[in-house]
């Protein structure tokens, strides 16, 4: 019961493949209570019902790039909650120029855009909208997911790994304001490949995906050990634990080089 009495709002979970669906499942194990959001196209092609009657939570449709949309989120959570949030959990991700196939070396602008938008400035406007409305309690925990093409080279991920490095920066950034005034703390978790609906549709995701889980001497993590790692973010367990990059790969981001991929 690690989250005994703590109320979060997890937004991104599609179908029972994604990562905050899993997380989701697990806050409502360890004693949260939860709201869960997606965009409005999200909710009608996924599955988001089924979990939210399995966890018992309220669902409220939100585009995360709206502002509008951000402030009834976190008004009716709050109003659901009968007080302000414990965590908030950013999972949200898309590429248009990914969907549609068009090379790095001939990315469409406007689609660029709205790539960062969705998946990056979202947070940053998450964030604003919880500064601006009191929205989390102190010594609260938001938390978003990201990958290591922040870091490194990883072609087919496209301007995603762009999207990845300004949502990190963000968390550093809008965690100094939020720690210095709240005690609240902002961390991002570098995530191995994981078998989504959305990894799936990157091209040669499933050949990288052996590669990463033969790269990694404890192998690829699964989506449910991501859920646990976010419980012990969102817990009174990691209360100094803030602005950080955390990999959660199997020891991937530390590799040179695994004997077992040349065999």
């Amino acid at each position: 019961m690690l989250l005994k009495g703590k109320k979060g709002i997890i937004s991104g979970a599609l179908d029972s493949q994604s990562i905050a669906w899993k997380v989701a499942e697990r806050c409502v194990e360890e004693g949260a209570q939860i709201v869960l959001t997606n965009a409005p196209v999200a909710m009608r092609m996924g599955e988001i019902n089924a979990l939210a009657e399995k966890c018992n939570a309220p669902v409220i449709g939100a585009d995360a790039t709206s502002m509008e949309d951000l402030q009834n989120l976190f008004q009716k959570s709050m109003e659901h909650f009968g007080g302000k949030a414990d965590f908030v959990l950013h999972s949200i991700g898309m590429s248009v120029n990914v969907r549609k196939g068009k090379p790095y070396t001939d990315l469409n602008y406007e689609w660029m855009q709205k790539t960062f938008d969705v998946s990056a400035i979202s947070f940053h406007k998450m964030m604003h909208t919880i500064w601006k409305m009191d929205a989390i309690k102190d010594w609260g925990s938001i938390v978003a997911l990201t990958y290591i093409a922040a870091q490194r080279v990883f072609p087919d991920y496209s301007e995603m790994a762009e999207s990845k490095a300004l949502l990190e920066s963000f968390a550093r950034s809008f965690g100094y304001h939020l720690g210095t005034a709240k005690k609240v703390r902002v961390n991002t978790v570098s995530q191995s490949p994981t078998m989504t609906t959305a990894g799936q549709g990157v091209k040669g995701f499933s050949e990288f995906y052996a590669y990463a889980d033969k790269m990694s001497p404890l192998g690829n993590a699964p989506a449910e050990a991501c859920a646990d790692y976010c419980i012990a973010l969102f817990s009174d367990l990691t209360r100094y634990v803030t602005m950080q990059n955390l990999f959660h790969d199997g020891g991937f981001s530390t590799m040179g080089m695994n004997p077992a991929v040349l065999q």
